[in-house]
This record gives structure tokens, sequence and C-alpha cells, in this order.
């Protein structure tokens, strides 16, 4: 007897740069989401779509859970509540040297206890066995609290199998929500936004990262070449200076980076022509954030 398809939503959470993204990208097989070393990369939801036996999984990619006062920061940590809210599933993700500190401030977050969720320690390469079986009897003391906690490597390939899983097994019996070939509900305006987003992190220190956002202008899809127009917006006159750089130098580098990851997602040429506008306080103004796709 076949067996019943099932479909649900995971909200993946964590503080910034638990490894979220990169633990998606890792089992969605695809470099879909965000990846940077800095913290605080990811800014909204994203939905990414991982089709296991009967079950499709979609998971939600979330800003990592921190409390800063700024507007744009305010409105990340809500980006990350509402996926709380709107899902199955949660993941919680806790890098192997954190202290149980920032679990016990997920629990508080939970508004609805009645939504199952399994702890997943991350970043477990760089610890020793040791190590990682004390980690684990801290999180004893909760064991009511977590469904399974699964120390998990993907430096070192760890099961993807078993953690899908174990997944799977809070999800409701319901039919697919998408096409099984989906992989993501986000439009390549976005995806190539966001990839655009990671040249900057990449390739620009200090504040700008933080600072900046990426507008697409203008897509023009050919057979076999996107030719993609994009502004990247920064708030001061001397961040637009450092981003372009001596003889154009920094935003080269940006646009090559960007180019690249573009290419390898869509598996087509990419021309991109870059830009670089101040809007002053951006980051601060509901009204310019909403302008730039932050709705509050």
């Amino acid at each position: 007897m076949e067996k019943k398809q099932k479909a649900g939503f995971v909200a993946v959470v964590g503080r910034p740069n638990a490894g979220k993204s990169t633990l998606l990208n890792h089992l969605a097989e695809y470099k879909l989401a965000m990846v940077s070393k800095k913290a605080q990369a990811t800014r909204k939801r994203m939905n990414i779509i991982v089709m296991h036996k009967n079950t499709q999984i979609i998971f939600v990619d979330t800003p990592g859970i921190h409390r800063k006062e700024k507007l744009l920061n305010r409105f990340m940590l809500d980006e990350a509540l509402k996926a709380l809210g709107d899902s199955d599933l949660h993941l919680f993700l806790a890098p192997i040297n954190d202290p149980i500190s920032h679990y016990e401030e997920f629990l508080e977050l939970r508004k609805n206890k009645n939504i199952p969720h399994i702890v997943i320690l991350t970043k477990v390469d760089r610890a020793t066995n040791e190590k990682v079986l004390k980690k684990l009897s801290e999180y004893s003391k909760y064991a009511n609290e977590f469904k399974a906690i699964i120390p998990f490597s993907v430096k070192r390939g760890g099961s993807k199998e078993q953690l899908l899983d174990e997944v799977a097994k809070y999800l409701p019996e319901h039919p697919w929500l998408y096409d099984s070939e989906l992989l993501t509900t986000e439009n390549v305006r976005d995806i190539y936004k966001e990839l655009i987003r990671e040249a900057i992190f990449e390739k620009i220190s200090d504040e700008i990262p933080y600072e900046s956002d990426v507008v697409i202008d203008k897509i023009d899809e050919q057979e076999n070449m996107d030719v993609v127009t994009a502004s990247i917006v920064v708030e001061k006159d001397t961040q637009k200076r450092m981003i372009i750089g001596k003889g154009a130098q920094s935003i080269k580098r940006v646009g090559m980076y960007a180019r690249k990851e573009m290419e390898e997602f869509s598996g087509k040429k990419i021309y991109l022509d870059l830009n670089v506008t101040v809007k002053k306080g951006w980051s601060k103004s509901k009204d310019l954030l909403e302008d730039l796709g932050y709705v509050f």
C-alpha cells in the first residue's frame, strides 16, 4: 500500500550565524540561501523545498534571533517570530560552542507551545566527542521540551537521511503543496538580489554590508543569457565611494563574485550592470524600508 503524502512548513531558527543557510543549502543540495561568515546576513524569510520519500518539507530560512532597536533589526526579528507561528515544526540550530542560554531564550519566544521542535547541534566538526557529549548532557534537563537533539556537521557530510526522517515524523498527512520539481517559492528576481547582497558581504568590509541593500531594476531574460541591471543602495556618500573603490576596483570584485553565483544558480550566462545609489537613513525609515520590500 502506497504511503500517504505528507507536507508541512519547518521554521529554521537560531542566533545570527548559527549555520541555518549552510544547513539548508546542504539539505537542498543546491545553493539557494545566502551564506556569509558575517552575522545577520539573512534579512527575510525564504522557503526552500526538500522532497524526502513521501514528504514535501518546506523549510523556512529565517533571520537570526537577536534584539536590537534599529528598525531593520526589528523587522528581522519579526520575520523569525512569524515563521515560528506559521510552521508545523521548529528546528533550533545551536552551535556546539554556544551557551545554553540561547536555547532558553528560544523557549521563551515560542508563543505556541504546541508546535514541536528539534534541536540541531551545529558545527560539531569543531568539537571533540567529549565536548559533544557534555553539551548533550547540558540539554538533557530540557528533554521534555524537544522531540530530538541531533549533532550535525555539514563539513563532515552529516546524515541528511537521518535528519530528514526525523523532521518528516512531525509533519501532517497532506497533499504536496507545490510541484515536486520546485526548489523554492522565491522568484528569480529575489534570488539574484540575495546573491548580489552575498557578494557585498564577502567583498566589502566593515559596516557597509549591514547598511546596504540591493534593488533589481530590470531583468532581460534571453534564451542563453540574463541581462540584469541592479542598484546597490547605501546610506552615505562615503559608503558609495567605498563600494565603487579606486578605479572602480571594489565594485568590479562585487560584480565578478555575484555574476559567478548567479550563473551557477541559473545555468545561463549573466551580464550584470551594477550601480550605486544613496538613500540616506534607509535602514531607519519605515517608508524607505517598505520601498525596498521590508513590509511591516
